[in-house]
């Protein structure tokens, strides 16, 4: 068990490599791609009925690279410049990318257990906002202090914002089902980059936002 734990928290030797400019020019670059050729969308974006009944079992990774509009993929790609680059410098490169992929993959193998069981064959998800929101929550748990300006205007520390926007997305995904917004997957980025601290880094996050503001 101890050599488990070892192998799972062995570090990577620290870079800075600006990995998150990379991810963001893929996903603009595939988005392109998505108007050129429309059916990247049907092969790339998950959805139950395509991935196991087709056998595209590669969409519970590649969801996160599609997007279905103009402002979906500049708003997640926005969110991304402004607190991916805080995580990856604080973290360096090699962990930050590991990060960012295991939490959406993990939230795509999520989406689609919980897509499958409740019946939910139309949906069709696409979009990094999962794993942007992994890394905002990750950001709130290296940069506990730190304040963000809603709007430009209103300063809100990093873990409020977090708790916040985990609870409108809790609600959200109960009330409104059919909104268009993948709020379990939102949840998922949270839940997974929670687990990937403790697994990871042997870190609690509630114990850090409580040490951060005793």
């Amino acid at each position: 068990m101890t050599s488990i734990i070892s192998v799972i928290r062995k570090p990577f030797r620290y870079t800075f490599k600006n990995a998150t400019l990379a991810i963001i020019l893929i996903n603009t670059a595939i988005f392109f791609l998505e108007k050129i050729f429309p059916q990247v969308q049907l092969y790339f974006s998950l959805n139950v009925y395509t991935c196991l009944g087709y056998k595209m079992f590669w969409q519970p990774f590649t969801y996160m690279f599609v997007h279905g509009s103009f402002s979906h993929v500049f708003f997640n790609m926005l969110g991304l410049f402004f607190f991916g680059l805080a995580v990856e410098r604080a973290v360096g490169t090699k962990e930050f990318v590991l990060m960012y992929l295991f939490i959406g993959f993990a939230g795509g193998i999520f989406s689609l257990v919980f897509y499958w069981l409740f019946g939910m064959y139309a949906v069709f998800l696409m979009g990094a906002s999962g794993a942007i929101y992994g890394i905002l929550f990750s950001y709130a748990v290296l940069f506990p202090r730190n304040r963000v300006f809603i709007w430009g205007l209103i300063p809100v520390p990093a873990p409020i914002l977090v708790i916040a926007y985990a609870a409108i997305e809790f609600f959200d995904q109960f009330l409104s089902f059919k909104d268009g917004v993948a709020h379990s997957v939102h949840l998922a980025g949270f839940a997974f980059a929670f687990l990937y601290f403790i697994a990871r880094f042997g870190v609690n996050p509630i114990k850090v936002w409580k040490d951060a503001y005793r």
